[in-house]
């Protein structure tokens, strides 16, 4: 195409209806009357993305021969540009690639700039928005290999491996920026919180120190196996954080045990945010999950409740954070863990998979349920003194019991079910799994710290709903980025 041509008419569309035109002709030919509906699918699809692309030229060459020729141009440098010539750069977009013909300004020694650019808020790179927001949504869905061949098989553009790794990494950069400022509606129910922790394999220069140095200087017995007790030190710790919102549930023990079936139906979880990150350390994990819970209930006025698995550096970090916020927070240990205690305990008085064990479990899950730590504590001590249970076969028995009392505070079920609040972290046990695990821990993938954290974010965005909003705060920021300038005066914006 010639920009900014003397035609007194020109058609930007010709190309797309010439395009139209050959579609239907070849739908209406003899031909297409033979074919499957599969077959014709197919035909409209690769026809019809042609199409598309054309309408996508065809506003773009619009665009172009419309763009005022301006007398000077100021840039952010404060630099006047007065030499305006048409240029012309490739678009790649979900259609495929697209010319976009602009006037750029220039003057001596300063660099272009291109007002149109600004206007269509073009990225730098190729790659258009569109095109990055599929990269974005195919690579947070599976590995970067299936995310380069669903953008063949399902757009008009191809995006190289290493190019939707770049893109990922800058879809990215916002996150942060986009939950700080955040408008989050007013709710009234409970505000849980909740941490944990998850293993990503990650390359070796991207290990954290004490990992990296253990990993040089360990030696293995064997060459394609680890031995009892080796570890590869391969792993870096990602934290996972999950705020969220819901009604109080009233149950009671048997209720939670199944031994009671009258329930009322279980309260939907609401505004649900989940995200992790492997480059910010634990401490500034658990003080963005605070962050969150002040911008949803800035007044206090709701009961918080802080979900924990028992982790002492855990811990240490969610009681720094309560003192820092000095705010009133009920801390629940999981009564799942607690759980897998007591049924380790279990085996050490009955053989594995027998329904006395089971009995026992039970038993001694509603009284902890019921609040009664240091009775279920002391109870398992003394049937194994009884029953004079070897030291290395009562072991089981006193771990399980030291951990109740030294967590005891923590064990106030009974409190906890009267109120409806949550005794387990079901939602931050599957944000683990699905956030991190399911994507990060894929056979032979070893990350780069810059690559995982773009990739968790990503997902981070779908898992809470936030993707498309995100994408526009991203594409906001992005033309902030991109075209700052100074305000044009009047006399520079008269035709020439």
């Amino acid at each position: 195409m010639r920009a900014y041509s003397n035609q007194e008419y020109f058609d930007e569309f010709a190309a797309a209806r010439e395009q139209f035109e050959r579609l239907v002709g070849k739908l209406r030919s003899e031909f297409a009357r033979t074919l499957e509906h599969g077959e014709v699918e197919s035909l409209i699809a690769r026809e019809g993305n042609e199409l598309l692309r054309r309408l996508m030229q065809g506003y773009m060459d619009q665009r172009g021969e419309a763009e005022e020729r301006l007398v000077g141009v100021v840039g952010a440098d404060g630099q006047e540009r007065r030499h305006g010539r048409e240029r012309s750069r490739t678009l790649a977009t979900v259609f495929g690639d697209v010319q976009v013909w602009r006037l750029g300004y220039s003057g001596a020694g300063l660099g272009s700039v291109f007002p149109l650019d600004a206007a269509l808020n073009v990225p730098l790179e190729k790659y258009s928005h569109g095109l990055r927001r599929k990269v974005g949504l195919e690579v947070a869905q599976g590995s970067f290999d299936e995310a380069v061949k669903a953008i063949e098989e399902g757009t008009g553009a191809e995006v190289p491996k290493r190019q939707a790794e770049q893109v990922a990494r800058a879809l990215s950069v916002d996150f942060e920026a986009y939950y700080g400022t955040k408008r989050v509606e007013a709710g009234s129910g409970l505000l849980v919180m909740s941490v944990d922790g998850k293993g990503v394999v990650m390359r070796r220069q991207d290990l954290r120190e004490t990992t990296r140095k253990a990993a040089e200087a360990s030696k293995h017995k064997l060459k394609t196996r680890l031995s009892r007790g080796e570890k590869r030190n391969r792993k870096r710790m990602a934290t996972v954080a999950s705020v969220y919102e819901v009604d109080p549930y009233w149950r009671t023990a048997e209720q939670v045990m199944g031994q009671d079936e009258s329930a009322t139906l279980r309260p939907k979880v609401q505004h649900k945010r989940v995200w992790a990150s492997l480059r910010q350390p634990p401490a500034e994990m658990v003080e963005q999950l605070f962050a969150e819970a002040q911008r949803r209930d800035p007044e206090h006025q709701r009961t918080w409740v802080v979900l924990v698995d028992g982790q002492e550096a855990q811990l240490r970090e969610v009681e720094a954070a309560i003192a820092r916020h000095r705010v009133d927070v009920v801390v629940i240990q999981d009564f799942v863990h607690a759980l897998e205690y007591l049924w380790k305990a279990a085996y050490c008085f009955h053989a594995d998979g027998t329904a006395e064990a089971e009995a026992w479990v039970l038993e001694h899950a509603l009284a902890l349920l019921n609040s009664k730590v240091s009775e279920v504590a002391a109870g398992m001590r003394r049937s194994a003194t009884r029953r004079a249970l070897p030291q290395a076969v009562r072991a089981p028995v006193d771990k399980c019991a030291d951990y109740l009392l030294k967590n005891k505070e923590r064990f106030n079920y009974a409190r906890a079910l009267a109120n409806g609040w949550p005794i387990a972290t079901g939602i931050i046990e599957g944000a683990c799994r699905h956030l991190v695990k399911d994507r990060m821990d894929l056979t032979g993938a070893r990350w780069s710290l810059e690559g995982a954290e773009a990739v968790l974010c990503l997902r981070a965005l779908r898992a809470s709903g936030d993707f498309e909003d995100y994408m526009a705060f991203h594409r906001r920021q992005e033309h902030q980025r991109n075209y700052v300038s100074v305000p044009q005066n009047d006399g520079s914006k008269m035709a020439a």
